[in-house]
C-alpha cells in the first residue's frame, strides 16, 4: 500500500436502479452506494492507495449503507461530518447500452452543506492529492467552500478535478462559469466526452485541451468510452485505446478511471505538488492502467470498482 494518501472530498449518492414493474405495476428499486467523489475513494482504496474521504454523511438508512460500503472497501472516514440532513438519492434507468440516466432528489441534503469550519478540521498533513468534483464543487452552499478548501491545500498537494456535468440537477452554465477558476485550482482535470459536449458544445477535444491549459491546467485527460482516453500534457497528446470488455453498465467507470490514473501516479512519487517530474511517457502509463480499472468497473453491475488482485497481472507487470 502507498505511504502516501490521496484526499477525496465529495458527495454520496444513493444509486437507485429501477427493475421490471412486476403484475401489479409496482417499481422497484436496487439502491448501491454511489456518487462520483464516493465512487473514487473507494476505487483508489480498493486498488492499495490510502485514501481518505471527506464528506458529510447523514445518519439516515442511506448513510449507515454509505459508511459501510466505504469503511469494507478501506476508505479512511476519519474526517467524514456526522450530518443531520438526509442522504442524496437518484434514480438511474439503463438504456440498451448499460447507459444511466439519472434523476436527482437533492433539495437541502446533507452532501452541499459544508462549512469553512467543517473542512478547516481536516488533516492533510500525509495528502499528496486532493480529488474532487461533480455536485459538491458547483452547488451552494457548499460549492464556494470547496473551491476556498482546494486553494488551501494546493501550496502542499496536487489538485484533481472532475466536472462530472449532471445538467437534469445543475444548468451546464453553472459549470462554464466556474470552469476557469478550477482550471487555475486543478494540476489534473479529467472528464467525459460528455462533459466536454455539455460544457463546450461543438468544440474538438483538442481545441478543449487547449483552452484549459490556457487556463492554468497541465494535465487534461477526456475519456472517450469505447474510444479509449485522450491525454493532453501541456500540449502534448497522446490516445490510448480503451480495453475491450463485456459491458454490464458504465456506473462509474470515469471515477474507476481517474482512481486508477491518480493510483499510478501517486505509485510512483509522481504527486504532490505541480506535476513538475511527470512526462509523456509516465501519463501514457498511468492512462493505460486507469482504462483496465474502468473497464473492469463496466464487467460488473453498478459502481463497483476491481480490488488490487484483480490487477495482478497487470500491476506487477507495472510495478504498482
Amino acid at each position: 500500500m502507498s505511504p502516501r494518501q490521496i484526499t477525496v472530498v465529495g458527495e454520496c449518492v444513493a444509486d437507485a436502479f429501477t427493475e421490471p414493474a412486476n403484475a401489479s405495476n409496482e417499481l422497484a428499486l436496487r439502491v448501491l452506494p454511489g456518487g462520483g467523489p464516493a465512487n473514487t475513494a473507494v476505487a483508489l482504496a480498493r486498488l492499495g492507495t490510502r485514501a481518505r474521504f471527506l464528506a458529510r454523511l447523514s445518519g439516515d438508512v442511506f448513510g449507515r449503507l454509505f459508511r459501510a460500503h466505504l469503511e469494507a472497501s478501506g476508505v479512511d472516514l476519519a474526517d467524514a461530518v456526522p450530518a443531520d440532513e438526509p442522504s442524496t438519492l437518484a434514480v438511474a434507468e439503463l438504456d440498451a447500452a448499460g447507459q444511466a440516466a439519472f434523476s436527482f432528489h437533492a433539495q437541502n441534503t446533507a452532501d452541499w452543506q459544508w462549512t469553512p469550519g467543517e473542512l478547516a478540521r481536516a488533516d492533510l498533513s500525509e495528502t499528496v492529492c486532493v480529488h474532487t468534483g461533480s455536485l459538491a464543487l458547483v452547488r451552494e452552499p457548499g460549492g464556494a467552500v470547496l473551491e476556498e478548501f482546494l486553494a488551501t491545500a494546493a501550496p502542499r498537494a496536487t489538485i484533481s478535478i472532475d466536472p462530472n456535468v449532471r445538467p437534469l440537477l445543475v444548468r451546464p452554465g453553472a459549470y462554464r462559469a466556474r470552469l476557469a477558476r478550477w482550471c487555475a485550482l486543478a494540476d489534473i482535470l479529467r472528464l467525459s466526452e460528455d462533459d466536454l459536449e455539455l460544457l463546450l458544445p461543438g468544440t474538438p477535444a483538442e481545441q478543449a485541451c487547449d483552452l484549459w491549459h490556457a487556463a492554468g491546467v497541465r494535465l487534461v485527460v477526456i475519456t472517450l468510452g469505447a474510444g479509449g482516453a485522450l491525454a493532453s500534457f501541456d500540449g502534448e497528446r497522446l490516445l490510448v485505446p480503451a480495453v475491450a470488455t463485456r459491458v454490464v453498465d458504465t456506473v462509474g467507470a470515469g471515477d474507476s478511471f481517474t482512481a486508477g490514473l491518480l493510483h499510478h501516479l501517486g505509485a510512483r512519487g509522481l504527486l504532490g505538488g505541480r506535476l513538475t517530474d511527470l512526462g509523456l511517457d509516465e501519463v501514457a502509463q498511468a492512462c493505460r492502467f486507469a482504462t483496465r480499472v474502468a473497464a473492469l468497473t463496466c464487467s460488473v453491475a453498478g459502481p463497483n470498482p476491481p480490488w488490487r488482485d484483480q490487477l495482478a497481472p497487470l500491476t506487477s507487470a507495472a510495478g504498482t
